[in-house]
């Protein structure tokens, strides 16, 4: 097939102009130079060659930079300082197209014929070549007059390309890695040579003044002072293109179509994520090095452990020293005997010494010992990636689409895709097996028959999967590496063979489908069917999120080579090991790192090209001036602050269409609001300025009515439990028998789309898989007396009949830990039971109380957002957690004219209970036919667990109410302790 190449898209067209409008008012012309050899005794001996020639002076490429900057919305440059321009466009957006055809474009208005396009890897400089190659048709149809252009890889041994380089009229393009140019003692391109006449190479080149493209500059630079910008500025260019999604250094910018730009405008695939979830893989003492560091003289290392947090173990980061226990650390008696060891630091040289039990271990960035056998979570994540594969497929065929679907996978190491026997076969390693087994398994089931009628699934699933690594001189596949020459040349094999099965692998006769890479795919190698990425190593900074997921964001295309639009067709799915929330965190900081986006902060110039009306009825752009003073004004009215971080009264304001501007600005009032609106990102965000203090209403407070009711629940308690030891041990057992069935541990998959907006990434659960069981065989059981007793204070003796009474101990065996938690769980829940059930109340005396004066002295503080106004509180304000029950609940008080005076009871109006205090939510009197008076004390609560004395809550709720009941003793007309979800009930209760 051959791929059908568009020329009329707006954002590309205009990153093309935003270039060669640099040079506007420069005349088409060539420049002739002398190509010439010096001999001992002054001889020349000469011809003529042809170079690039620049007439405008800085003062006019200056007001010409500041044209296109305004036009694209982007900072004007205070001074011209280098010949370097930078044009920012997301990965997948057509960055190599746009650089080759703004060369055209620059050869059609001024005449530039000798182009140096230098890339900093063999990958990216194989991918250009292939680009070169498959557009010249393209290129030769738009711009006849350039027709016989001239492209080449440059080649150390074929010098003769350079002199022609430098001596051909027609347009000249050279690609060239930058490790082949920036060092001068060892390239042939600082060396005489009898192919270029005897001159050095790179003194041709500089004759010509080159307009330098640079792909990728901040892996080409080095810094700012590095050997690749050194190398740059020797070939004296006319000019440096820079173009990359990830810029370091931005120098003079004039385009820009960032991550969110591409994603708003559907230029690229939606992301969504398919994150693997382990649930209850706790059961052996898991340790992963993620860095070490020394700081200030402090060595230390950060190591992902399980972490006892509460009732539950949940992953986390901790830092530690040589020496530190990790028993102590996580809390967890499975770590018995496991300490920090010796810790190494500085680059390449990172690790830590880990003393276990039966020996030790070393452990390097992303090692990891203990927790889930990693290749039952490799198979899983393998077998998803085939099955969302197969989804697509039929989903495709089903609407028609002639699209070829390709997946990705990047492993940890060729070994366990390829491997070799002693002959020097071919022999699989485990990822290619267990793709296979899981392929023919999925390509059996009723769900997927239709794609796979006629086809025998044992050859073809050897035939739909390959592996692209570097490939060493006998033909093997190795690691790839592009730190020495050896491993440049084993690089180049794999990536010749990439290219050139790039637009193969898009079309249906090829039966490749699935392809397996350990790095040589990380750049350079943008495939656009690529429709999954299954990553199967850590997304660590080697290998991180942004720059995987970029292999597969390029929008699709047909069996006709023509691209396809739309998030319905261009989804990629990206299947990892974390979760969806986490991937996005990580992946909004990457961007926010790489991109230099700074997600919510209103630019000084965020609205100088916002069109408006001029004097003489033109539209024209607003102005850096005009952009800059606005921005002051939302400084001012404090809808940002200094740094332009948006504050959530502008998203009030947003919201509610209440942003008022001074009348200058009305005009643009949609276009302002619609930027700001990008910008602003979620509303739900609690404002610290919208904190308020909550003050009393003394009318209400002093009233005789509340003092009434005040006097009827003010008195302090005490209590004392009786219960029996027999039954609760009994007890105990019986509800870990009637407790949830314990599973081994298992996995899921949840699916999530990635929305990236200047408000940040926003992520969209969609859907979630059925668990699937991980069989574990190599569980060593716990201490779980010791375990139980510190999770629930019992005697070793009272657990052991407990456990010998519940007949499960099976399951104790099938998932330990899961099993501790809920034992722990069921026993504790029982000893709440029997202290709720045997707990005696005793008002403990006149002078022991709450006194009223305590509304005024102690402070009620929250945000207007959770607070409602009210009158017939003894507060002027009314907090609430809920905004469903409470502030509905407080709302029909006020409108209930039975309702004489209430209270929201504050924090420090408290029950004592043997599971902690207890803060009872109203105090209420009503009045019912002008005379009987209810005195009351209500909990709402909205869920249907409150009576349910198993629950911590629910049971200090029933404490709740038996102290309201001894109360009741020592008191005429008491109050009542009642439950109720609404006014209604509350008035209805009997």
């Amino acid at each position: 097939m051959k791929l059908h190449f568009e020329d009329n898209l707006d954002y590309q067209l205009d990153a093309i102009r935003a270039v060669t409008d640099i040079f506007k008012g420069q005349e088409r012309n060539a420049s002739l130079f002398s190509v010439s050899k010096t001999y001992a005794k002054g001889m020349i001996e000469s011809d003529k060659g042809i170079g690039n020639r620049l007439e405008l002076l800085d003062d006019e490429l200056q007001e010409n930079l500041n044209d296109i900057q305004l036009r694209n919305g982007l900072r004007p440059t205070d001074s011209l300082t280098s010949g370097d321009f930078t044009v920012e466009m997301e990965t997948g957006t057509g960055k190599t197209y746009v650089y080759l055809r703004t060369i055209f474009e620059l050869n059609k208005r001024y005449g530039f014929t000798k182009f140096v396009i230098v890339v900093p890897s063999v990958a990216i400089k194989e991918g250009v070549y292939k680009t070169l190659q498959i557009t010249r048709d393209h290129f030769e149809n738009l711009y006849p007059e350039s027709k016989g252009y001239d492209y080449f890889s440059y080649d150390s041994s074929k010098m003769g390309q350079v002199r022609n380089f430098a001596t051909s009229p027609n347009v000249q393009i050279m690609v060239v890695t930058v490790g082949a140019i920036h060092k001068k003692d060892v390239n042939n391109l600082y060396k005489e040579s009898e192919k270029t006449g005897g001159d050095k190479p790179i003194d041709l080149v500089k004759a010509t003044h080159p307009v330098i493209i640079v792909d990728e500059p901040q892996s080409v630079d080095g810094g700012l002072k590095g050997q690749g910008k050194k190398a740059l500025e020797s070939m004296n260019p006319l000019c440096t293109l820079r173009y990359s999604a990830t810029h370091v250094d931005k120098h003079h910018m004039v385009y820009r179509l960032d991550a969110v730009d591409a994603y708003e405008k559907q230029l690229v695939k939606q992301i969504e994520v398919a994150s693997l979830e382990i649930d209850g893989g706790y059961n052996k003492p898991y340790v992963k090095l993620i860095s070490t560091q020394n700081k200030g003289g402090v060595i230390s290392a950060k190591i992902e452990v399980h972490i006892q947090s509460g009732k539950s173990v949940r992953p986390q980061i901790i830092t530690v020293q040589d020496g530190d226990d990790l028993e102590q650390e996580t809390g967890r008696a499975i770590y018995e005997n496991f300490r920090i060891g010796t810790i190494n630091c500085g680059k390449g040289n990172q690790s830590i010494e880990l003393s276990v039990p039966n020996g030790e271990h070393v452990l390097y960035p992303d090692d990891e010992i203990g927790g889930v056998n990693q290749d039952d979570i490799k198979r899983l994540m393998i077998r998803r990636t085939i099955k969302e594969h197969l989804d697509k497929e039929l989903r495709f065929a089903a609407l028609g689409h002639r699209v070829k679907v390709l997946s990705l996978f990047f492993i940890d190491k060729v070994e366990f895709y390829r491997q070799y026997d002693e002959d020097g076969n071919e022999i699989q390693g485990k990822y290619a097996k267990i793709f296979e087994e899981e392929y023919r398994k999925l390509a059996h089931s009723d769900d997927y028959r239709t794609l796979f009628e006629g086809i025998d699934l044992e050859s073809d699933a050897s035939e739909v999967h390959n592996g692209y690594f570097s490939i060493d001189k006998k033909g093997k596949l190795t690691d790839t590496a592009e730190n020495n020459q050896t491993n440049r040349d084993n690089a180049e094999r794999a990536y010749n063979l990439i290219m050139r099965d790039k637009e193969k692998l898009l079309s249906f006769t090829s039966k490749l489908k699935f392809i397996f890479s350990h790095s040589a795919l990380r750049e350079g190698w943008d495939n656009p069917n690529v429709f999954q990425i299954c990553v199967l190593r850590d997304m660590g900074t080697e290998l991180a999120r942004r720059q995987s997921i970029g292999r597969g964001l390029r929008l699709c295309v047909n069996q006709d080579g023509q691209r396809l639009r739309g998030f319905d067709v261009n989804t990629l799915t990206v299947i990892a090991n974390e979760s969806y929330e986490q991937f996005a965190e990580t992946l909004q900081k990457e961007i926010e790192e790489d991109a230099g986006i700074r997600f919510g902060i209103v630019e000084k110039h965020q609205f100088a090209n916002i069109p408006v009306q001029g004097a003489d009825g033109e539209l024209h752009p607003l102005g850096f001036k005009k952009s800059e003073e606005l921005w002051h004004i939302l400084k001012e009215k404090e809808f940002i602050d200094k740094n332009g971080k948006v504050q959530d009264t502008l998203r009030t304001a947003l919201k509610e269409k209440t942003l008022e501007l001074p009348e200058e600005f009305k005009p643009e009032l949609d276009a302002i609001s619609s930027v700001l609106r990008k910008l602003a990102g979620r509303l739900d965000i609690k404002n610290a300025d919208d904190r308020i203090t909550v003050k009393p209403n003394k009318e209400r407070l002093l009233s005789p009515e509340f003092q009434e009711l005040w006097e009827r629940i003010k008195h302090k308690t005490t209590y004392r439990v009786d219960f029996d030891n027999e039954k609760l041990i009994q007890d105990c057992a019986k509800s870990i028998l009637e407790g949830p069935p314990i599973t081994k541990t298992r996995a899921r998959f949840r699916n999530a789309n990635l929305a990236i907006g200047e408000g940040g990434i926003e992520t969209d659960e969609k859907a979630v898989s059925q668990y699937t069981t991980i069989n574990e065989s190599d569980i060593e059981l716990p201490d779980i007396l010791t375990d139980l007793q510190d999770k629930t204070q019992l005697t070793r003796k009272s657990i052991v009949r407990i456990l010998t009474s519940c007949r499960r101990l099976n399951d104790f065996k099938r998932n330990p830990q899961e099993f501790i938690q809920l034992a722990a769980e069921a026993i504790n829940r029982t000893k709440r039971l029997a202290l709720v059930e045997g707990i005696k109340y005793r008002r403990i005396g006149d002078e022991y109380y709450y006194a009223q004066e305590l509304f005024e002295k102690e402070e009620l503080t929250g945000y207007l957002k959770n607070t409602v106004e009210v009158q017939k509180s003894v507060y002027e304000r009314v907090v609430y957690d809920s905004a469903g029950v409470e502030q509905q609940f407080a709302q029909a008080l006020e409108k209930n004219e039975s309702v004489k005076v209430y209270a929201k009871l504050p924090g420090w109006f408290k029950v004592p209970t043997p599971l902690g205090t207890y803060n009872p939510d109203w105090a209420v009197l009503v009045e019912e036919d002008g005379h009987e008076k209810l005195y009351l004390v209500v909990e709402t609560k909205g869920s249907l667990w409150w009576d349910d004395l198993r629950h911590h809550e629910g049971a200090k709720i029933k404490c709740g109410k038996e102290h309201f009941a001894v109360l009741a003793e020592h008191a005429d007309n008491p109050a009542r302790f009642i439950k109720a979800k609404t006014v209604e009930d509350m008035l209805s209760y009997d």
